[in-house]
């Protein structure tokens, strides 16, 4: 398909700011569409890797920059984008987020109709976990842009969000507040949501997230961006007509999936004719080297039992001919085996870094850097992914990925210290603006985890 979106963005110059940036996903994909970004994050690990990345940082809590330092942003930022902690949504998290649903969605209406915020900061003070209420701060944010003196009280033009799918009845809520009433000075969005697959986007794995795109009235109806590339459908999933050639049989081992039937083949061909590129596959971006990576040249499968968007026939073992599992925290726990020749397979090396960035669509050579680096390249939105959203919001044309493809340069000493001077206050250390190391770790949900045994019970 062709794309019918104008060559020109909608806003004369994007200006990004990331809300709970994480180590750089949006705003990778901000620069790749040569917009400039500003990212807010309160990990210190994660605010390393951006600034050896070369990314504007505030090492800084979401929530107090909104209180107290809101006035400092620059007023030229016009796009709020964000992916704020998904862990109490999560059907991998405790539920929290999930349970308190309904009440996050009357907090969107007292914000909306503009109750004080003593009151609202006290009645969020009593969720169950804090991190729930985290999903309210894009909204909050919006409101305070039309309050800033810095702004001139100028609303931002563009709403960007991306969370896992058990949030999309929030971002429902949200579209019929920005719609409907609007913020409490008037300002009204119109806006488009849905839950969106990223493999159909180019991202070499299966991760779905729910995603919000709002424009301010004036500026024209926003759509989600269309596919690229086909679904990975596990049912239809056969290993047999899609090996290429020259590379032999492959052990078949059970990924959960079943085999494909003629009716699944007959749905693919639909589907295919519609949209033309077949998914990206782990091999397709790991196979050849690139940068410092070496390639897999042997063919290879990866057994994970994580990171499936709550679907079971997502999970189990893949080959690198098919997109990877959702990319999580525990990427370098999957196990891979490297095929020694037609029937027998060995374990051989786990993902790299370097190798679970490129599965979420980050540039070869993306300097990862601190502690927990697995849990930053899970956390993280994929890049390629990123692009499409940022460029649906803004009206530009369906944008090249293959920009991604290119190794990304570490940022020198210098710029690092330039950087980190502005983000955490001193040019190699953090200061006592920064979030200290103890706060770093949000406290857990006082709702305990279901387990099936508790179900049962």
């Amino acid at each position: 398909m062709t794309s019918t979106a104008p060559q020109q963005s909608i806003l004369d110059r994007p200006f990004v700011l990331d809300l709970f940036a994480g180590p750089g996903g949006l705003d990778v994909a901000a620069h790749a569409l040569d917009m400039p970004s500003l990212g807010i994050e309160w990990d210190k690990s994660a605010c390393l890797t951006r600034y050896a990345a070369g990314l504007d940082t505030l090492h800084a809590d979401v929530s107090r920059v909104r209180r107290e330092d809101f006035e400092t942003l620059p007023p030229e930022i016009n796009v709020l984008a964000g992916g704020p902690p998904c862990q109490t949504y999560s059907v991998a998290g405790h539920g929290a987020g999930r349970e308190a649903l309904e009440e996050v969605k009357e907090f969107i209406h007292r914000l909306i109709t503009n109750e004080p915020v003593e009151a609202i900061d006290r009645d969020l003070g009593r969720l169950s976990d804090p991190r729930t209420a985290l999903v309210l701060e894009p909204l909050r944010y919006a409101i305070q842009a039309t309050r800033s003196p810095n702004r001139n009280n100028r609303p931002f033009d563009v709403i960007v969000l991306e969370q896992v799918p058990t949030v999309e009845p929030v971002w429902e809520q949200y579209a019929k507040a920005l719609s409907d009433k609007g913020l409490p000075d008037g300002t009204k969005y119109e806006v488009a949501f849905g839950v969106l697959a990223t493999e159909t986007y180019g991202v070499p794995q299966t991760r779905s997230r729910a995603v919000l795109i709002a424009r301010r009235v004036g500026l024209g109806k926003p759509q989600l961006p269309s596919a690229t590339h086909r679904a990975y459908e596990p049912k239809a999933w056969n290993r047999e007509s899609n090996r290429p050639q020259g590379q032999g049989h492959q052990p078949m081992l059970d990924d959960g999936a079943g085999t494909s039937m003629p009716e699944a083949r007959v749905e693919r061909q639909e589907k295919a004719a519609k949209i033309p590129q077949q998914w990206r596959s782990m091999g397709d971006v790991l196979r050849g080297p690139i940068g410092t990576h070496p390639g897999r040249q042997k063919p290879f499968l990866v057994r994970s039992n994580y990171g499936s968007s709550g679907n079971p026939g997502r999970r189990g073992v893949r080959t690198d001919q098919q997109p990877a599992a959702t990319v999580t925290g525990r990427i370098s726990r999957f196990v891979v085996f490297e095929h020694l020749d037609e029937n027998i397979v060995q374990e051989g090396p786990r993902f790299t870094m370097n190798e679970a960035g490129m599965l979420q669509s980050f540039p070869p050579d993306y300097p990862w850097r601190g502690t927990a680096q697995a849990q930053q390249v899970g956390n993280a939105v994929p890049p390629a992914f990123g692009m499409h959203l940022l460029s649906a919001a803004l009206g530009l044309p369906r944008p090249d990925i293959e920009i991604l493809r290119k190794p990304w340069p570490t940022a020198t000493e210098e710029q690092q210290a330039k950087l980190r001077s502005h983000g955490c206050g001193a040019a190699h250390a953090c200061t006592d603006r920064c979030p200290r190391a103890k706060d770093q770790v949000p406290p857990p949900s006082s709702r305990p985890r279901k387990t099936k045994a508790s179900v049962k019970s």
